[in-house]
């Protein structure tokens, strides 16, 4: 176990993201996950809800330990993770639900725009992207950790950096999906829901 890639972070973050998440995705059976990452996530949240058929997927320079994970987990309900770039989105079945952590901030504005874009392509009508991860409101952070995250961000790239979820949703909303809930979970991230129309 101590050879697969590990997050502190998303140990810390799991159980109030899995509390959020489990009453949006009562109706919901397939979900997409972009950026698995680590796969800690994926493999939290397949093991807690079992009902619910959780395909990973991350660009290919992440896979072998994301499937590592998902192999010594064994859950019949976690597939192979599958290649996924949000510049580069492959032909995949359509899901009723989407989940994607802390990503946002690391990708490009343009990148950014295309996981919406191809997002709300994916899902079926009333289908849900879930996102979690830092975001200013109305062009301003919210704390000053995320100040620092920021500059921190974007002195490694430029073209990241914290987003802003009015600019995020005005994007969103040009593809039909409308912003439906605004939750807020510790180290002052949010968990924004957005339905397809």
């Amino acid at each position: 176990m101590s050879q697969l890639p590990f997050s502190q972070a998303c140990v810390n973050n799991r159980q109030p993201i899995l509390d959020t998440l489990r009453p949006l995705l009562q109706s919901c059976s397939q979900i997409l996950e972009i950026g698995s990452g680590t796969g800690q996530h994926a493999e939290f949240f397949a093991t807690a809800l079992p009902s619910l058929q959780w395909q990973c997927s991350d660009r290919i320079d992440n896979l072998a330990g994301l499937n590592q994970r998902i192999t010594m987990a064994q859950r019949p309900n976690l597939a192979a993770a599958i290649e996924l770039d949000v510049d580069h989105w492959p032909t995949l079945p359509s899901v009723d639900a989407i989940y994607t952590a802390n990503t946002l901030h690391i990708m490009s504005a343009t990148s950014g725009a295309r996981l919406l874009a191809h997002a709300a392509q994916q899902l079926t009508p009333q289908g849900q992207l879930l996102i979690y991860g830092p975001f200013k409101r109305h062009g301003q952070h919210t704390c000053d950790s995320n100040v620092q995250f920021d500059r921190f961000l974007q002195a490694r790239d430029p073209s990241s950096g914290v987003r802003c979820l009015e600019d995020i949703s005005a994007v969103a909303h040009q593809h039909g999906l409308t912003l439906a809930a605004v939750f807020s979970l510790p180290a002052n991230n949010l968990l924004v829901q957005f339905i397809k129309d």
